[in-house]
């Protein structure tokens, strides 16, 4: 889904704290119009490892309003369908060219899907509200094939403990959605134990790339401090042969 970064602290009575179903529906208008340096730092990593999609089956999972399926759709997947719970973000994905018919709504803990049914799933900025991580990656393992790739990122929890949160600005009120930043080894070692094998766990840092999404935002003066810490984590995992019931 997304996450915001905010240098600002503002009075109390112009916050407000949300769980992620409402702050979602609250957020989905305007999602894609929001310059979101996480968001991009993401995608120029992930980019390269993900052209080669020739007859593989793709799972978005956690989908919002359908980003990565507008990406890698041109890419030569067999097909790739996208997997949101939040009413108004899939509403958002279903108005884009292509992508409308592969959406499903449902949550991430019971997948309507056949087991053996993907070859890639990614999972993005998703992992802070889910409540069960261990439910969704044995879902993974259950709906993937032998040597499917998995890659999962999220706000990265040295970011979470220096003060970013995900959320987004609505009529001077900064909307805070509520989230539970897990520490890297536990991300990994839940997977691992649902089945999969960790090729790398990787803490990406912002770049120069991204100063200019800074700038749109007005927030340039926060570029250089956001830069000192690791803003985003990608977990790259392989679904091994066996996996643990």
């Amino acid at each position: 889904m997304g996450a915001y970064v905010s240098d600002e602290h503002l009075p109390e009575n112009r916050c407000l704290s949300l769980e992620a179903e409402e702050g979602y529906e609250r957020w989905a208008h305007i999602y894609d119009d929001v310059p979101n340096p996480l968001l991009a730092r993401e995608e120029r990593y992930l980019l390269p490892a993900l052209t080669n999609l020739s007859n593989k089956s793709v799972l978005d999972l956690a989908c919002g309003t359908g980003r990565w399926l507008e990406r890698l759709s041109p890419w030569g997947a067999k097909f790739a369908i996208g997997v949101d719970r939040s009413t108004a973000m899939l509403g958002v994905a279903r108005r884009k060219s292509g992508i409308g018919e592969r959406l499903v709504e449902s949550v991430c803990e019971h997948l309507p899907f056949s087991s053996a049914s993907f070859d890639l799933a990614i999972c993005s900025f998703a992992l802070g509200h889910i409540v069960d991580l261990g439910a969704v990656a044995a879902e993974l393992a259950r709906v993937t094939r032998n040597g499917a790739e998995i890659f999962v990122s999220d706000l990265h929890p040295q970011a979470y403990a220096s003060g970013w949160r995900v959320g987004f600005r609505e009529a001077g009120t900064a909307i805070q959605i509520r989230m539970h930043s897990r520490p890297v080894d536990e991300v990994v070692q839940t997977f691992c134990s649902r089945g999969f094998e960790c090729r790398g766990s990787h803490p990406l840092s912002l770049g120069e790339p991204e100063r200019s999404l800074f700038e749109r935002a007005g927030k340039s003066h926060f570029f250089p401090e956001a830069c000192e810490v690791p803003a985003v984590l990608v977990c790259h995992f392989l679904r091994r042969h066996e996996v643990p019931l």
